[in-house]
């Protein structure tokens, strides 16, 4: 799950060619992260605690991209065609962490994140519209 000099961001488009969030289910991309673990018999490693810290160490290289920039800077960080591909193979790798810790500990992550959403709406209410 980490990126490599060969990938350019014309490769990474074309190898996505068809697949979209609207699309995709979240069982498919636990399929791929599963596929791709059991291919290379990686379930040894990919403890909970394991898998936690490297969700940490990616989320770090995430924030990386953005680190000592302006928030104007990192606004337009997504502008660069490079800096865009970079950030974007690091939202996956974030990802595709995420994916296997809830494969890991069979959790559906639908249902919890919607049932998340609903108690966070009761702790932070919106504002009223008026």
């Amino acid at each position: 799950m980490s990126d490599s000099a060969s990938d350019r961001p014309a490769e990474s488009a074309k190898a996505n060619e068809g697949r979209r969030d609207d699309v995709v289910t979240v069982e498919e991309l636990k399929a791929v992260v599963h596929q791709f673990v059991d291919e290379r018999n990686w379930h040894e490693f990919h403890q909970p605690k394991n898998l936690v810290m490297s969700l940490a160490i990616e989320t770090a290289e995430l924030m990386e991209h953005f680190q000592w920039l302006t928030p104007e800077e990192a606004a337009g960080v997504m502008n660069d065609p490079q800096k865009r591909h970079d950030v974007g193979e690091e939202v996956a790798d974030c990802l595709a962490y995420l994916l296997a810790i809830a494969n890991k500990l069979d959790i559906d992550l639908a249902t919890t994140l919607k049932a998340k959403m609903i108690r966070n709406a009761i702790k932070y209410p919106a504002p009223e519209q008026s």
